[in-house]
């Protein structure tokens, strides 16, 4: 099996860790600086930092030719794709957060929350919001599923592979808590919970994504997208933070139930 070439996960994970984080450190001390110019080596940093993981991942598999073809054969493969698995993909998000803000308003939160948002909760350096609502999750996932997630799935089954990885990406963010304004930065600055709860629905979502991504045959474009519309669909709307701790329970269970329709998919080696 084309999994079983990817032979180097701890090469893999600490360099995608130790160059982002150099990177997002740096960034970080320009996002607080009032230099000339400190806005824009701040985003030159923090780009840098999401670059660095695609590299590594480009270089380990150029090395294996197979995983060369394997990469270029499969991140705009269609064939056979169930129509179930692209609507998931494109609206399991905003319908979880609808759902999830329906619910709030039981619980006495604004209706409000329906509107659509005047501006972006976050800032991003030189660039507008939008850019890097698709440019981070387009870059993280061109990493991960390039290389990452598979160098995990052929050591484990496809439940621990996703937890395992869920843990790990909750730590690679952490630099990005220190860069000002950020989105990370910001999450911190509204409470405990819901820094926490950004932690937390790592899991259903990393659980449903890689679901996703073997469902389809291992499709890039697919977990791309997944990851764009999470960001896209948090945004648009006036959402208050707890209605993204309702969300995570939704997705929570959607992921399980996923995995008790298909428990030998999760949990076969």
């Amino acid at each position: 099996m084309i999994v079983e070439r990817f032979k180097h996960p701890l090469r893999f994970y600490f360099l995608a860790t130790l160059f982002p984080w150099t990177f997002w450190f740096i960034a970080a001390f320009f996002s607080h600086s009032e230099a000339a110019g400190s806005s824009l080596l701040q985003t030159v940093f923090a780009l840098a930092g999401l670059l660095a993981p695609n590299f590594i991942a480009f270089v380990m598999i150029y090395q294996d030719k197979k995983l060369l073809s394997d990469l270029l054969g499969r991140i705009f493969n269609f064939k056979e794709i169930k129509l179930r698995y692209w609507f998931i993909t494109f609206f399991l998000m905003l319908m979880s957060i609808l759902l999830a803000q329906a619910i709030s308003v039981f619980f006495g939160y604004s209706i409000d929350q329906f509107q659509i948002a005047k501006s972006f909760s976050f800032t991003s350096g030189v660039f507008p919001v939008w850019f890097l609502l698709i440019a981070a999750p387009t870059l993280e996932e061109l990493a991960w599923h390039s290389y990452g997630t598979d160098s995990l799935r052929a050591r484990f089954n496809l439940f621990t592979a996703s937890v395992l990885f869920a843990l790990y990406w909750g730590i690679w963010h952490m630099p990005l808590s220190f860069i000002k304004d950020y989105y990370h930065s910001n999450l911190v600055e509204t409470g405990a919970l819901y820094s926490l709860n950004f932690l937390f629905s790592l899991i259903p979502f990393v659980l449903i994504m890689n679901w996703l991504y073997y469902k389809t045959n291992r499709n890039i474009l697919i977990t791309i997208i997944f990851h764009v519309t999470a960001g896209y669909f948090n945004e648009i709307f006036c959402t208050h933070p707890m209605s993204k701790v309702i969300q995570t329970g939704l997705l929570l269970l959607f992921s399980a139930y996923t995995m008790i329709k298909d428990k030998k998919f999760f949990f076969a080696k």
